[in-house]
C-alpha cells in the first residue's frame, strides 16, 4: 500500500491521483511548489487545462503503457508567480493505495545539459546541481539505473549500481565501449536508433539485450532510455535510464511467436507443418532450425557393432540470412549421441562450444562439418513427443559467432514446440491415412502392357500439398485377340473411403473389360454402373474406357464412352491437337442415373497418332476456367508431339513443371497410346 508521507521530504515532486479522471488526493511541498494551482480534490483535466500542461495530461493517461515518455515540456512555476513553458522529467507510475488504483506522479525540472537538447535557457550553476538531484532523485523512485556515458564511450552510474540492478549488468572497462555490452544481433538496430537520437531525430527508448556480469557471458533484454546532453549543437555526452524489461520482452515474444505458430494447426502435411514451425523461431530465437524426423531404427551398418542407430529424415529447415545451406542428406543418415541422450532422457540439451569447435564426438559428422562452416556457438535439441514418443527432434543452433541462446530464449523454444504437438498429431495422423491411401493406389496402377504395333505409356502424380488423397486410376489390358482396352477414372472424394471405392471401381472395370470386351464399352460401363450402384457407397464417379482394335499395319479403331470424363485428346503425328466427342452430350457420370442407357462412338488412329487419356488435375487450376487448361494441354502435347518426344516422356512431360511436388493440387493420372509408325490411312470414323 503506498502512502505520499514517505516522499514528504523529497526534493522531487511527487503526488498521488486517483480515478479515471486523475483526482488530486494527496502531494508533498515540492509538488505544491511546482503546481501551486493544482488543488486537492481536482481533478487533471480541470487543473491542466492550459495547452502547456497537456503533456502531463497525457503522460496521466498513458501511465503504465509502452507510450509513456518520461520528458515532457510542461507550464511550471517560474518562482515568481508566473507560469512560463520548462522541460520536465514526468513519471507516472501505477500504484495501489488506500484510494484503490492510482498513478504515482514524480516530477522535477531537467537540469541545463539535458535541457539544452530541447531548446531552454541555461542556468546558473548552483540551479544545474539542484536540478540534476531532483532528476536523480526522481527516476531512482522506480526500480532503474540512472547513468551517464562521456564521449569516450565511458559509462558511469548516477544512481543504482550497473552490476547489481537490470539482472546484473556487465559494465565495460578497459578501453571498450558500452556498444560492446550490447548483444551482437542487436548492434546494428540499436546504433540505428542511438544515431538518429543524437541527430535530434527521436527520443531513444528501446528494448535491447544487454550482456550480464559474470562469465560465460550472459544476455539480459532492459529498456534503454536516453536523451543526448548538448554542447554548441555537439553532443557531449548521454544521460539515460536502464530498466529491467525480460519479463515484457518475454511476454511479447511469446505472444508473437505463438501466433506464427498457429499456422501449424491448417498445415496439411507433416512438410508444411515442420516448415511453420521453423520459421516462427527464425531470426528472433535462433539462426538455424531444423526438424529430423525419426525412422525405425535399422541394423548398424558395422554388423559386429551389436547395436542401432537412430536414422532420420530432415523435415523443413530455416535459416538466418548468412548462415550457409544445409548440406544434402544420404539416405543412411544416422544422428549423434547428443540425440540418443535426448530421445533416451525426454528433455532438452543444449550444448555451447566455441565458435566453430562443435564437439565432434556428440553429433553427426555432417552436422559437424556444417556447424564448424557456420561457426555455431551452441546446439539445442527438443524432442517432439506425441502420445508419449518421440516422433522427432528439433535441432536449434546459434550461428555465426553469436552468443547461445539464453534460458528464457530456450524457454520459448519449448513453448512454441509443445504448442504445435496437438496440431502436428492430427497433422501425422492425415499423413498416415494419405500413405495408406497411396500404397493403396499405386497398388492398383499397373505396369502398362507390352502391345503390338503399338505402345502404352503412362504416369500418377498424387496431390503433394494436401494431407488428402484422390480416387484417380487408370487401366490398361491387353487381351489375347491384339484388342487393348484403356480406361481412366476418378471417384469423388479426398480421403482413405474415396481410395478404397476406386480399388473396387477399377477392379470390376477391368473384370468386365476381360470377360466382355467384344460387346464394347459402352456395355462395361453399363455393367460397372449397375454393380456400382448395388454394392459401391461412392457419391460420383467419372469414366473413360476405349476398346482398341488392330485394322492392318498402322492402322486401328478407337471404340469409346465417356461417362462424364474430361474427353480424350488426338495428338497426330502432325498437325494440332484435338478434343474427341461422340455425335451426343457425355454420358452422365456413374452412380447419378439408375439404367441410363449409355453410348459408344468410333474413331481411326493412324500411324504415329497418339490418344491421351487424363484426370481433371491436369487441367484444372485455381483461378482459371477449366477451358483454359485444355487449351494449354492441347498445344503442349502438340508442342512436345512435333519433337518426337517418345511417349513415355510426352506423359511425364504433361505434368505441372516442378513435377508436381510443390504446385500440385489435385491428383493426376495421365494414360496414352500411340500407334507405331507404319503405312496406311486410318479408316474414316
Amino acid at each position: 500500500m503506498f502512502e505520499i508521507e514517505s516522499l514528504e521530504d523529497a526534493a522531487v515532486a511527487a503526488a498521488l491521483v486517483t480515478g479515471p479522471g486523475h483526482r488530486l488526493v494527496q502531494h508533498n511541498e515540492s509538488f505544491r511548489d511546482l503546481f501551486g494551482f493544482w488543488r486537492p480534490g481536482q481533478e487533471a483535466g480541470v487543473a491542466l487545462s492550459g495547452p502547456g500542461l497537456r503533456p502531463v495530461l497525457r503522460a496521466l493517461d498513458l501511465a503504465g503503457t509502452e507510450r509513456s515518455s518520461p520528458l515532457v515540456d510542461a507550464a511550471g512555476d517560474a518562482g515568481d508567480g508566473s507560469y512560463g513553458h520548462r522541460s520536465w522529467v514526468v513519471n507516472c507510475v501505477p500504484v495501489v493505495s488506500r484510494h484503490g488504483p492510482s498513478v504515482l506522479l514524480l516530477a522535477a525540472r531537467v537540469p541545463e545539459e539535458a535541457a539544452a537538447a530541447v531548446g531552454t535557457r541555461p542556468r546558473g550553476a548552483a540551479e544545474r546541481e539542484a536540478d540534476l538531484a531532483r532528476y536523480e532523485a526522481l527516476l531512482s523512485a522506480v526500480p532503474q539505473v540512472v547513468w551517464r556515458m562521456d564521449r569516450d564511450g565511458e559509462v558511469s552510474a548516477l544512481v543504482g549500481r550497473l552490476g547489481e540492478a537490470a539482472g546484473g549488468l556487465w559494465h565495460p572497462g578497459g578501453g571498450l565501449s558500452w556498444m560492446d555490452a550490447v548483444h551482437p544481433k542487436d548492434r546494428a538496430a540499436f546504433g540505428a536508433r542511438w544515431a538518429a537520437t543524437a541527430r535530434g531525430d527521436a527520443l531513444l527508448d528501446t528494448v535491447v539485450r544487454v550482456r550480464r556480469a559474470g562469465e560465460p557471458p550472459r544476455y539480459r533484454h532492459v529498456q534503454i532510455v536516453a536523451v543526448p546532453v548538448l554542447d554548441g549543437g555537439e553532443v557531449r555526452e548521454w544521460v539515460g535510464t536502464v530498466t529491467d524489461a525480460e519479463d515484457q520482452w518475454r511476454v511479447r515474444t511469446r505472444d508473437r511467436l505463438l501466433e506464427r505458430a498457429s499456422a501449424v494447426s491448417s498445415a496439411r502435411d507433416l512438410e508444411e507443418a515442420f516448415a511453420a514451425t521453423a520459421t516462427a523461431v527464425v531470426p528472433d530465437l535462433v539462426d538455424a532450425f531444423v526438424v529430423f524426423q525419426l525412422r525405425r531404427p535399422g541394423p548398424y551398418p558395422d554388423a559386429g557393432a551389436g547395436r542401432d542407430v537412430l536414422y532420420a529424415t530432415r523435415g523443413r529447415r530455416a535459416l538466418a540470412p548468412g548462415v550457409p545451406p544445409l548440406p544434402p542428406l544420404t539416405d543412411d543418415f544416422a544422428l549423434g549421441a547428443m540425440s540418443r541422450r535426448v530421445i533416451d532422457e525426454g528433455r532438452t540439451e543444449l550444448l555451447a562450444f566455441p565458435p566453430g569447435e562443435p564437439p565432434k564426438d556428440l553429433v553427426s559428422g555432417p552436422s559437424a562439418d556444417w556447424l564448424t562452416e557456420a561457426r555455431a556457438t551452441s546446439l539445442a535439441i527438443v524432442p517432439i513427443v506425441i502420445d508419449d514418443r518421440t516422433v522427432a527432434l528439433a535441432s536449434a543452433a546459434t550461428c555465426s559467432g553469436n552468443p547461445p541462446p539464453a534460458e528464457s530464449e530456450l524457454g520459448l523454444l519449448e513453448e512454441v514446440l509443445r504448442s504445435v504437438q496437438d496440431p502436428l498429431r492430427r497433422t501425422l495422423e492425415l499423413q498416415s491415412v494419405r500413405d495408406t491411401a497411396l500404397v493403396l493406389q499405386r497398388s492398383f496402377l499397373i505396369t502398362p502392357p507390352r502391345v503390338t504395333g503399338a505402345e502404352v505409356a503412362a504416369v500418377y502424380e498424387p496431390a503433394s500439398t494436401t494431407a488428402e488423397i484422390g480416387g484417380d486410376w487408370y487401366d490398361a489390358v491387353a487381351l489375347p485377340d491384339g484388342t487393348v482396352t484403356l480406361s481412366i477414372g476418378d471417384v469423388a472424394g479426398h480421403d482413405l473411403a474415396a481410395a478404397t471405392e476406386m480399388t473396387k471401381a477399377s477392379s470390376m472395370l477391368r473384370a468386365f473389360a476381360y470377360s466382355d470386351g467384344a460387346a464394347g464399352p459402352a456395355r462395361a460401363l453399363s455393367r460397372l454402373d449397375h454393380v456400382t450402384q448395388g454394392v459401391s457407397t461412392a457419391a460420383l464417379i467419372t469414366a473413360l474406357h476405349a476398346v482398341l482394335r488392330p485394322v492392318r499395319e498402322g492402322l486401328w479403331d478407337a471404340t469409346l464412352s465417356n461417362a462424364g470424363h474430361p474427353p480424350p485428346l488426338l495428338v497426330p503425328a502432325s498437325g494440332p491437337a484435338r478434343y474427341l466427342h461422340g455425335d451426343v452430350c457425355p454420358d452422365p457420370p456413374l452412380c447419378v442415373a439408375p439404367d441410363v442407357e449409355r453410348t459408344d462412338w468410333h474413331h481411326g488412329l493412324g500411324a504415329g497418332d497418339t490418344l491421351l487419356f487424363y484426370t481433371d488435375g491436369l487441367v484444372e487450376a485455381p483461378g482459371t476456367d477449366i477451358s483454359e487448361g485444355m487449351r494449354r494441354l492441347a498445344d503442349r502435347a502438340a508442342c512436345l508431339r512435333r519433337a518426337d518426344r517418345p511417349l513415355a516422356g510426352l506423359v511425364t512431360a504433361l505434368l505441372p513443371p516442378t513435377g508436381g511436388a510443390e504446385d500440385a493440387g489435385d491428383d493426376i493420372a495421365v494414360i496414352a497410346f500411340r500407334v507405331a509408325a507404319g503405312s496406311g490411312r486410318p479408316p474414316r470414323p
